[in-house]
């Protein structure tokens, strides 16, 4: 038996079994081997094997550092990813999936006046100079925050329609 679990070692042989196969339908084919790659990335990522792995090469003396490079991460990320007990590992993963699943990652486009960015673009100046004159009243702003808890900062700019087009 070898150290990569039964789902992983059967996504690999599947992608295996692609590689080897050279009939088929060849619109299908390029569609499955990329389903075959992906489900092996997954199942990878997943596998237990990794972080047995990591145990056994801290145990023989290897370092953070070296940890980290083997699996192409900073040291850093690798304490995150495998540092601690089953169950602190666990918490950490479910607390990132959490974050995930509670706050989208793309900005909504629906706020009202233009970000720091873009009233900054219009004007000609940089983001620290229009914090500058939101500080010394010259420009109006207002933080948005949204009830997921993520906070933007807008800005209104006296001759900028709400749609951010000039009137």
């Amino acid at each position: 038996m070898g150290f990569l679990s039964g789902e992983s070692a059967g996504a690999l042989a599947r992608l295996v079994a692609l590689e080897s196969s050279a009939s088929g339908d060849a619109d299908a084919a390029p569609l499955e081997r990329l389903r075959g790659i992906r489900a092996l990335a997954a199942a990878l990522e997943a596998d237990p094997a990794a972080l047995a792995a990591v145990r056994g090469a801290l145990d023989g003396g290897a370092t953070w550092d070296e940890v980290a490079d083997a699996a192409g991460l900073s040291a850093s990320a690798a304490k995150y990813r495998w540092a601690g007990g089953d169950d602190a590992i666990a918490e950490r993963q479910e607390a990132s999936r959490r974050r995930k699943r509670d706050r989208p990652s793309s900005v909504p486009t629906d706020l009202p006046g233009l970000s720091v960015s873009d009233a900054a673009k219009r004007l000609g100046v940089t983001p620290q100079a229009i914090y500058q004159r939101v500080n010394r009243g010259l420009l109006e702003a207002t933080t948005v925050e949204l009830p997921d808890g993520r906070t933007y900062k807008r800005v209104f700019l006296p001759d900028v329609a709400e749609d951010g087009a000039s009137d």
